[in-house]
């Protein structure tokens, strides 16, 4: 077979390979403990649309000052943000803390491709 033939196929394999394989990006969204419902709700519209281009969102909830007492607000408010981005996202990574930052991490959903009917 001839040399240049054969890096010529394994090129195109390579680039048909490149292009069936699917991307994404982690975008973030910051909160703060004390951040009011209607803020919330434009996060969350924030969060829909980066899921439905198919990126993974991590929510931050950062900590300023004597705010770090706060652990549990900050807690139930990932808790919420789950609970309301549920029906188009899944917690991929729970919530976790950090130093003076708690974060959890959301992917689009899987759908489920075998179903039976």
């Amino acid at each position: 077979m001839d040399y240049g033939r054969f890096k010529y196929e394994q090129t195109k394999k390579w680039q048909e390979a490149k292009k069936k394989q699917t991307t994404f990006q982690v975008k973030e969204i910051k909160v703060r403990p004390k951040t009011d419902t209607h803020d919330l709700e434009i996060k969350i519209g924030h969060i829909e649309k980066f899921i439905g281009k198919k990126n993974k969102v991590k929510v931050t909830v950062v900590f300023r000052g004597r705010e770090i007492t706060l652990t549990q607000k900050a807690r139930e408010l990932l808790a919420k943000i789950a609970e309301d981005t549920k029906a188009f996202a899944a917690v991929e990574q729970d919530s976790r803390m950090e130093g003076r930052v708690m974060f959890m991490i959301l992917a689009p959903k899987q759908k489920n491709q075998n179903k039976k009917t």
